[in-house]
């Protein structure tokens, strides 16, 4: 029997990927707005609920912060707005496919990080997987002359993020919300840019409109709760495993609601990056069992 808090772990992840799996609905629904107004409302309504949260929880103090942590919050600030920018641009550009292929690919790009920066050691099937995926990426580079770079883009950028967001032992409401902090101000810049060049689309075309861009705050915040809350309850490797449906659901809502082209070199593309995720799935299931039986193991 599973416990309890393991349950409840599970459905909290499962919330928050499904959550990410659908998201591409909520920016189609708002195509008509210049992608970089979209963002700055994402910087700006995600401030205003995490500060808001972080009050209601007595965490304001947790937002103290060293110069040098504050440093690397500026990088992580900046690789954070990067895939939001590409994200949506992916979206709104019919390409949510490459984006879904992106996130697969990005526990692969996490690993091979870790090899670079961490001295972390692959192990024979790692680089199998590895070898596997980039293959995919290969292909579509010789025989269709197309790099996917946005799913490389997003892959890479998350993996970086992710790399230094580790060493930096923040807890990650927090972490958002001084990363938000510090995009602030250039958005509000950005604002007044498009209201200076082509006009802001808030308060301006409708009430709905101005409802959606406001909810980018709760797009942001609400499935990195529920994610926050899964991790604390599950295993990092069962916690992993759901990392998969995100990606999936956007494939599917791609191709069934935006009737967007699965072709031939996606296609091979994709079995590259799952024969490889199945590889590198089964290899850490394995490794952590065979681990786990090991004398004086203690499960974390």
């Amino acid at each position: 029997m599973f416990e309890k808090k393991t349950i409840q772990g599970a459905y909290f992840a499962i919330a928050a990927y499904s959550f990410w799996g659908f998201v591409p609905i909520y920016f189609k629904s708002i195509e008509h707005v210049n992608v970089i107004e979209i963002i700055s409302h994402r910087v700006i309504w995600s401030v205003a609920l995490l500060f808001i949260i972080l009050a209601v929880k007595k965490e304001l103090p947790t937002l103290r912060v060293t110069g040098h942590q504050l440093m690397l919050l500026g990088t992580t600030a900046l690789l954070l707005s990067i895939n939001w920018l590409v994200f949506i641009y992916g979206i709104l550009s019919n390409n949510i496919i490459e984006t879904s292929l992106g996130y697969f690919i990005n526990p692969l790009v996490s690993v091979f990080l870790g090899m670079i920066f961490l001295k972390e050691t692959l192990r024979p099937l790692q680089w199998v997987a590895i070898a596997i995926a980039a293959t995919g990426i290969i292909f579509q580079l010789v025989f269709f002359g197309a790099v996917p770079w946005i799913a490389l883009t997003l892959a890479f950028s998350f993996g970086f993020y992710g790399l230094i967001r580790k060493n930096l032992n923040l807890p990650s409401i927090p972490g958002l919300m001084i990363e938000n902090l510090i995009l602030l101000p250039m958005a509000f810049i950005a604002i007044y840019w498009v209201h200076q060049s082509e006009g802001l689309s808030f308060g301006t075309i409708n009430i709905e409109t101005n409802i959606l861009l406001m909810l980018g705050g709760f797009v942001t915040s609400f499935p990195l709760l529920c994610f926050a809350a899964a991790v604390t309850r599950l295993s990092l490797t069962a916690a992993g495993m759901f990392q998969y449906l995100a990606p999936s659901l956007s494939l599917i809502v791609a191709i069934v609601i935006y009737d967007e082209p699965f072709t031939l070199d996606r296609i091979i593309t994709f079995l590259c990056i799952w024969i490889a995720l199945i590889i590198f799935t089964l290899e850490a299931f394995n490794y952590h069992g065979r681990i786990s039986k090991r004398p004086g193991f203690v499960a974390n």
